[in-house]
């Protein structure tokens, strides 16, 4: 098949992206690969330099989510809310293994639920694997959890995961409907990915825990850090209710908690704000341009009338099909770019809600396949490797074909 300059260019750009998220060749950053692609097509002529701009615009919301969380999960690190919440549940696991494997995934899932997947990936993990060394207890099995929990509880709310924005954009539904959607199909995932966990490293957390670590009183800031928790994730339920900006409200709240805590302690905001991974802000930007740039190939048009096609004659075949397919190729090309493609493809076709749920389930899930999967699972990696554990991803892999099957087949069943 021959291929016009502009779109081989284009493909050129996206296997570069793919290669540089997967494996950072000579360790360059990923958001160095992305952001380098994209900004190839305006100069190499084959995207509009107009439509560059829009698709740069376009991801303003999201922007601003991201923003707004990572202050809020750094400001809740740096004033120890993790680490007490970890040494909480050592603490009220009363020296039984399975006690604090069970409250380490009631913490992940409360944290994935009000602070995104990327919280527990980043801020949970170092705090769970401190605990569990001072617990002296096997950290690996706890660690897991949070990996794996990170995306099983990812569409609990649509503020669980910033994939879900990237998917639904401007076309969020209101509160309610996205809880008739997604409550039970979120419920089945989350038993499902308990249940293989549990069973699978039943052995492990049956080993008692030998010491358990004083229990220290929050700080000041402590406190006020997680009242700012709390504070954001009830106005971003009340904005989602009302279908407002939620990346806006996110900014505000984050800035506002970070501004108090600040202000109580009568310290600047500078260096939390140095902490933060603004790295994360041109890799969107970069794979919303390349996305759009995809789009102009034709090639999701194209699925997206196929797709269209067999919703109308089968619906469940339409979901079976469309979240599984997203689900795997979210392992191949990671879940932000199919998020991505998914959103574009939902606002090209006239897809019934089924439907549309089921690519976000399968955006949101596919990823505990593989380390690859998702931006939380590599940040889980880089958080691992800090500590000194290493995590293969055939080691990773071993686990994830056990774990996210039944998670998705479950969620996808009951949408």
């Amino acid at each position: 098949m021959h291929l016009d300059p502009s779109t081989a260019i284009i493909w050129g750009a996206v296997a570069v992206t793919i290669t540089g998220l997967l494996f950072r060749p000579f360790r360059i950053p990923e958001y160095v690969w992305a952001l380098g692609a994209a900004l190839l097509l305006p100069l190499a002529g084959a995207l509009p330099f107009a439509t560059f701009m829009g698709a740069m615009a376009e991801g303003h919301d999201v922007y601003l989510f991201l923003v707004g969380m990572m202050v809020l999960a750094e400001l809740a690190r740096r004033e120890g809310v993790f680490d007490w919440l970890a040494l909480y549940a050592v603490a009220h696991a009363a020296g039984s293994g399975r006690r604090l494997f069970d409250l380490v995934f009631l913490v992940g899932t409360v944290v994935t639920v009000l602070l995104s997947n990327d919280a527990t990936a980043v801020v949970l993990t170092p705090a769970v694997y401190a605990a569990c060394k001072a617990a002296r207890v096997p950290p690996l099995p706890y660690l897991f959890v949070c990996a794996f929990i990170a995306n099983a509880a990812s569409f609990v709310l649509p503020i669980s995961n910033p994939a879900n924005l990237v998917v639904f954009g401007a076309h969020m539904p209101p509160l309610l409907d996205w809880l008739k959607q997604f409550t039970l199909p979120s419920l089945a995932a989350i038993g499902a990915t308990y249940g293989v966990l549990r069973v699978l490293y039943r052995r492990q957390i049956a080993q008692p825990l030998t010491v358990s670590p004083p229990q220290q009183p929050l700080s000041r800031g402590g406190r006020l850090a997680a009242a700012g928790v709390v504070f954001t994730g009830v106005v971003l339920v009340l904005t989602s209710a009302l279908n407002g900006p939620l990346g806006l409200m996110t900014f505000c709240a984050g800035m506002l908690s970070m501004a108090v805590v600040a202000l109580a302690q009568r310290s600047s905001p500078v260096p939390l704000l140095r902490h933060v991974s603004w790295s994360v802000l041109p890799l969107v930007a970069g794979l919303f341009v390349l996305v759009e740039a995809v789009a102009q190939t034709g090639v999701i048009q194209q699925a997206a009338n196929a797709l269209e096609t067999l919703a109308c004659s089968s619906p469940g075949q339409a979901s079976w099909v469309s979240g599984t397919a997203v689900a795997l190729l979210s392992n191949v090309a990671n879940n932000l770019p199919v998020g991505l493609a998914a959103g574009s493809l939902a606002q090209a076709a006239d897809l019934p809600s089924q439907v549309r749920a089921a690519l976000l389930v399968g955006v949101d899930l596919g990823p505990n396949l593989s380390v690859t999967g998702s931006l939380a699972t590599l940040l889980w990696l880089v958080a691992l490797r800090r500590e000194g554990e290493h995590v293969g991803a055939l080691d990773f892999l071993r686990v994830g074909i056990l774990v996210m099957p039944p998670a998705l087949a479950g969620a996808l069943l009951l949408l």
